[in-house]
């Protein structure tokens, strides 16, 4: 099994999630009303994970949303 994730103090992984969990804050957590319970967060989470992969259109990415990318790389290692 091979670490994942860089050494203590080295948090070079940790920029892509800081900036995903920025996105959601700004675009679901400070524009909706508080949550009424832990099911109602949890939900919105999910279903907010569920657009950022499937509908969120990304410039650094081509325009592609995350899924659309990810079988465009298959497609591109396939020709390899």
């Amino acid at each position: 099994m091979v670490q994942s994730m860089p050494q203590v103090g080295h948090c070079i992984d940790n920029g892509p999630m800081e900036g995903f969990w920025g996105m959601l804050k700004s675009e679901i957590v400070y524009h909706a009303k508080r949550f009424s319970d832990y099911e109602s967060l949890k939900f919105a989470i999910k279903d907010y994970i569920e657009y950022y992969n499937t509908k969120r259109y990304q410039k650094r990415i081509n325009c592609m949303v995350p899924l659309e990318y990810q079988d465009h790389l298959k497609e591109l290692s396939a020709w390899k």
